[in-house]
């Protein structure tokens, strides 16, 4: 009977070695045989300690780029941190930190901009025009002054345009520009005395938005001044969209970006200059400053906060601006474009 029979697989084929083995018990006392030691962490190739090790020896003097000692010997991770992506090779071989960088180039778009910004020489790695764009006199120019200038020129649908305009009003024209290349607060004095006029200098204070910064440039280039000086921290930068809005004032005007806005007010102070500052409840208006005649610095806040409070305290003056009550407050392009021609007015007259 099937009971009586030897279950299938209960005896080891003729030839075995080992004697048969009946039932489990000896397959489950071979598996609670040990393996020895663990191995450390730093020891298993696909534990992160082990990837840590490898990136480690990487920078240890003596060893190559892929964390080998001079002999060509692996280090405690070979082969499987290797293609876990720690170290592949030598020269395949990530640096630790694959931190995403910043974008090398900023995008200038519309017409005008772009025009200003080639006849200023502002250095350009390409121009991009829309094949569908309609051509009149500006277009005209910014293909003859790419082709004089060997500049390369690529015809392009709305829609890259679009992509690499970042959605701005771009007119079927944009350029690609380098960073912008900030000056020193020496060079805007420096700027000031080779015109042989009396230095005109805006800095504002915690502007953040850069549109209100290109509306700035654009005041600061029509009126005539010298340079505008602005902070690093919790401050807009002379980004695309502040090119845009300046019109190409931004390639006339120069900048210089400061660490300390307060300390850079003082050494405007040295350099002869008065430092008058923008805000509500002046102590006289800015169409009676007396000052505007000499050097003088301009400053603006923010819209919200206004000057701050080391800021306001560093300046000469306080000018205001009268407006009727229904309005609380002017924005830093407006502002500083009133300020820029009430200055530029009084030096008229006098």
């Amino acid at each position: 009977m099937a009971g009586n029979s030897q279950r299938k697989g209960a005896t080891r084929k003729p030839g075995s070695k080992k004697g048969p083995t009946l039932g489990t018990g000896g397959k489950g006392r071979r598996a609670l045989e040990g393996r020895g030691p663990t191995p450390k962490a730093e020891d298993r190739p696909y534990h992160v300690a082990a990837k840590r090790k490898v990136a480690q020896e990487r920078d240890v003097p003596g060893r190559d780029g892929a964390g080998r000692d001079g002999a060509g010997r692996g280090g405690a991770a070979r082969g499987g941190a290797a293609r876990g992506g720690a170290a592949r090779g030598g020269a395949r071989s990530r640096p630790a930190t694959t931190r995403s960088r910043k974008p090398t180039t900023e995008v200038v778009a519309g017409r005008n901009s772009v025009v200003e910004a080639l006849r200023a020489g502002v250095p350009c790695d390409g121009v991009s025009v829309s094949h569908r764009v309609e051509a009149d006199d500006r277009v005209r120019e910014i293909r003859r002054t790419a082709a004089e200038r060997g500049l390369p020129l690529m015809e392009v649908t709305p829609a890259e345009l679009d992509r690499m305009t970042g959605g701005m009003v771009h007119q079927g024209v944009a350029i690609s520009v380098p960073p912008y290349s900030y000056v020193e607060v020496a060079d805007i004095v420096a700027r000031a005395a080779g015109t042989g006029e009396p230095a005109l200098v805006v800095a504002l204070d915690g502007v953040t938005d850069p549109r209100n910064l290109g509306a700035v440039l654009r005041s600061a280039g029509a009126f005539g001044a010298h340079g505008v000086v602005i902070p690093e921290r919790r401050a807009a930068g002379v980004t695309a969209a502040a090119w845009k809005v300046s019109a190409g004032a931004a390639a006339r005007v120069p900048v210089a970006r400061v660490t300390n806005l307060v300390r850079a007010l003082g050494e405007l102070r040295d350099a002869g200059c008065f430092v008058v500052g923008l805000a509500a409840g002046g102590s006289t208006s800015v169409s009676n400053l007396d000052l505007a005649t000499g050097p003088v610095v301009l400053v603006v806040g923010s819209e919200g906060k206004g000057l701050g409070r080391l800021v306001r305290s560093s300046c000469d003056v306080i000018a205001g601006i009268p407006i009727r009550s229904e309005t609380e407050s002017l924005n830093a392009g407006v502002a500083a474009g009133i300020g820029l021609y009430e200055v530029a007015r009084l030096r008229s007259l006098g």
